[in-house]
C-alpha cells in the first residue's frame, strides 16, 4: 500500500495532492451504499481491540512528549488537554461515523428539478468539492472525523494535524487508508502531511486544491486567508457567552453554566464569559456557587464584585479572551440590549446562549445575535456536529458564506446544473417567441 504518512524531510506536496485528487474521483464514483459500507468499516476498525491498542499506544507516545514540552513551558496546557485519546473518545468517533453512514445519500440526488419546457428538464445535483485541505489543531480524534466526512461526501483530503499529535495522526490515517484499500479506492484519498513547510506548499495549490479549512486561533486563520488564493473556511477561536436574563430560573442557569464551562473547558464551544442583568441576582448567585464548587476561577466586573467580593477583579483584557481553561469572566450588563452590544463587540460569532423564562426576550435574543449558533435555555456545548446529528464536523465555521456553524458532509458539497433536452436552442425562447414553462417537478 502506498503510504502518504511517515514522510521524512521535504516531500512533493503537489504530487501528493494530485494523487489524492485522482483517488478522490474513485471515491466519488462509489455508490452511496458502497461509501456507507466504507464508513462502517472505519467505525468497526476504531472499535477493533488490535487497532485500538495501536492507536492508544501511538497517542501515549504523543502525550508523553507533550507533557515534557508543557513542563518546559514549550506547550500550552490547553493544547495538551486536547491531545489525549481514550476508549470513550474512540467510541464517540466510531458512533459518529456509524451515524454518518446511516444518513441519507447526498450525492446525485437532485435538490431541484424544473421543467423549462416540454422535454427540457433542469436538475440541481449535489457534487463533491474535489480535494479539501484541512489544517487542524492537536486533537487527533479530528482526523477520523474529518476523514469520515470526506468519505461520505466523496471528497479527497489533505490533512495537516498538529505536530504534537504526529504519531496519533499517523496511526489514524493509516487505519483509514487500509479501509480505503479494502474497498478498492487508492489510499491516497486521505493523505497526511506532517511538516510545517507543507502548509505553505499546500496553500500554493490553487487550481489543484478546492477548499482549505483552517482550524486554530484567530491569527492563524487570518494568516491562512492572507496566504492563499484558494477559498478558506475558517474555524477560529470560540469566545462564547451565556446571558442570564432577569427571568432566568436559578437552578437551570447554574446547571447550564457548569456544563458550558466545565464539560470540556478547552473546547471552542465552552463559554468564556457570563453576562447578567438586574433581576437575575438569584440566578447569578446560583451560578457563582456552582462554578466555584467545580473549581472555576471567576473574574468579575466591579458591579459583580459588589455582590460577590470574593471574586478576582476582571480587566478589559478578560472580555473577548478565550481561556480554554477553568476561568470565567462575569459582567453585569444594563439590559438585554447591553448584552447584545457586548456580544457583538467581544464575541467571535461562534455560539451564544441565553437563559430566560421570558419567551419574548429569548426570541429577541435569537433573532438579534450575529453568531453561527444561538441557543435558548441550552448549553453552548451542543454546538457540535455529532450532537447536531451530522455524524462529525470538519470544523465550526464562523464565516457567513457557503457553510456556517458545525460543518458536516453537506458543507463539503457544491452542486452542478444538469440539463436534458431534445435539441432545443436558447434562441427559440424569449419575448414574442416560445415561452418557458418553468414548472417545478418532484426531485
Amino acid at each position: 500500500m502506498t503510504q502518504a504518512t511517515g514522510h521524512e524531510g521535504q516531500v512533493d506536496v503537489r504530487a501528493l495532492a494530485l494523487a489524492a485528487r485522482a483517488a478522490g474521483r474513485q471515491l466519488a464514483a462509489l455508490s452511496g451504499p458502497a461509501r456507507a459500507a466504507l464508513l462502517r468499516d472505519v467505525a468497526a476498525a476504531l472499535s477493533d481491540p488490535g487497532e485500538r491498542e495501536r492507536l492508544l499506544a501511538a497517542n501515549a507516545a504523543d502525550v508523553a512528549a507533550a507533557r515534557a514540552a508543557a513542563a518546559a513551558g514549550e506547550l500550552d496546557p490547553a493544547r495538551l488537554k486536547r491531545l489525549g485519546l481514550d476508549a470513550a473518545k474512540l467510541d464517540s468517533v466510531a458512533d459518529g461515523l456509524a451515524q454518518l453512514a446511516a444518513t441519507p445519500e447526498l450525492l446525485g440526488r437532485p435538490r431541484l428539478r424544473r421543467e423549462l419546457d416540454d422535454g427540457l428538464v433542469l436538475e440541481q445535483v449535489p457534487s463533491p468539492l474535489g480535494l479539501v485541505g484541512v489544517v487542524f489543531e492537536a486533537r487527533p480524534d479530528a482526523a477520523p472525523q474529518i476523514g469520515g466526512l470526506c468519505l461520505k461526501s466523496g471528497n479527497a483530503a489533505l490533512l495537516k494535524g498538529g505536530s504534537e499529535a504526529r504519531e496519533s495522526n499517523r496511526a489514524l490515517v493509516e487505519l483509514m487508508q487500509r479501509a480505503l484499500q479494502r474497498h478498492g479506492v487508492a489510499p491516497a484519498a486521505i493523505t497526511l502531511l506532517e511538516q510545517r513547510e507543507d502548509i505553505t506548499a499546500m496553500l500554493a495549490l490553487d487550481g489543484v486544491l478546492d477548499l482549505v479549512i483552517a482550524r486554530g486561533g484567530h491569527e492563524f486563520v487570518r494568516h491562512v486567508q492572507r496566504s492563499t488564493r484558494i477559498a478558506v473556511m475558517g474555524h477560529a477561536e470560540g469566545v462564547c457567552h451565556l446571558f442570564v436574563h432577569a427571568s432566568a430560573d436559578p437552578k437551570m442557569a447554574a446547571t447550564i453554566a457548569v456544563d458550558a464551562k466545565c464539560g470540556y473547558p478547552a473546547a471552542c464551544n465552552a463559554i468564556e464569559a457570563l453576562l447578567w442583568e438586574s433581576g437575575a441576582e438569584a440566578a447569578l448567585d446560583a451560578c457563582v456557587a456552582a462554578l466555584r464548587e467545580r473549581g472555576v476561577e471567576l473574574r468579575g466586573c466591579d458591579r459583580t464584585r459588589a455582590r460577590h467580593p470574593e471574586l478576582a477583579a476582571a480587566s478589559e483584557k478578560d472580555w473577548g479572551h478565550e481561556y480554554g481553561a477553568l476561568v470565567l469572566a462575569i459582567r453585569r450588563v444594563e439590559d438585554e440590549a447591553d448584552a447584545l452590544a457586548h456580544i457583538d463587540r467581544y464575541g467571535s460569532k461562534h455560539t451564544e446562549a441565553i437563559v430566560a423564562g421570558d419567551s419574548a426576550a429569548a426570541e429577541r435574543f435569537l433573532a438579534a445575535v450575529d453568531a453561527a449558533d444561538v441557543f435558548w435555555n441550552a448549553s453552548t456545548r451542543f454546538a457540535d456536529g455529532y450532537r447536531f446529528g451530522l455524524g462529525a464536523e470538519v470544523g465550526i465555521s464562523t464565516g457567513k458564506l457557503h457553510a456556517r456553524g458545525p460543518v458536516g458532509a453537506e458543507g463539503l458539497l457544491t452542486y452542478r446544473w444538469l440539463l436534458r433536452g431534445h435539441g432545443q436552442v436558447a434562441g427559440d425562447y424569449g419575448p414574442g417567441k416560445r415561452r418557458f414553462t418553468h414548472r417545478d417537478l418532484e426531485p
